[in-house]
């Protein structure tokens, strides 16, 4: 009589006496981020060509320290903008901290936009004039 194969172990064809089954596996390095790829940001090629054209049109920019001495609140904004991208893009900037940057970057772009936005609606509103009064028309 055959014995049969317990639950535990698998079925399996009989191998020849002698025969071990060897695993490689690649050394492990003691460094936690050797095997790791670095990290990449992906944007929208949209997104970025209507921030260049933004740049392009815009005043010339300041460092942050111009900024923050004599500039109004949007030149201080527009540079932290440009020197976050700048530390967003470099390749030695620690992935641990991209999110935190990356979040910075998107808060302060929105900063401007909401500036330009009340600026624009300022715009606006000066430009309308109220016509002359005529009491028939009521």
């Amino acid at each position: 009589m055959a014995e049969k194969p317990s639950a535990r172990t698998p079925r399996t064809a009989a191998k020849p006496a002698g025969t071990t089954r060897r695993v490689s596996r690649a050394p492990r390095s003691t460094d936690p981020h050797a095997a790791k790829a670095p990290l990449r940001i992906v944007i929208d090629a949209e997104e970025v060509a209507a921030v260049a054209e933004r740049l392009q049109q815009s005043e010339p920019t300041l460092s942050v320290t111009e900024a923050a001495k004599r500039g109004t609140t949007r030149q201080l904004l527009v540079a932290m903008r440009d020197r976050i991208a700048e530390q967003v893009e470099d390749a030695d900037t620690p992935a641990r901290d991209l999110a935190a940057l990356t979040k910075r970057l998107m808060e302060t772009v929105r900063e401007i936009e909401a500036i330009d936005a009340r600026e624009e609606e300022a715009g606006a509103d000066a430009e309308a004039s109220d016509g002359e009064f005529d009491a028939e028309a009521i």
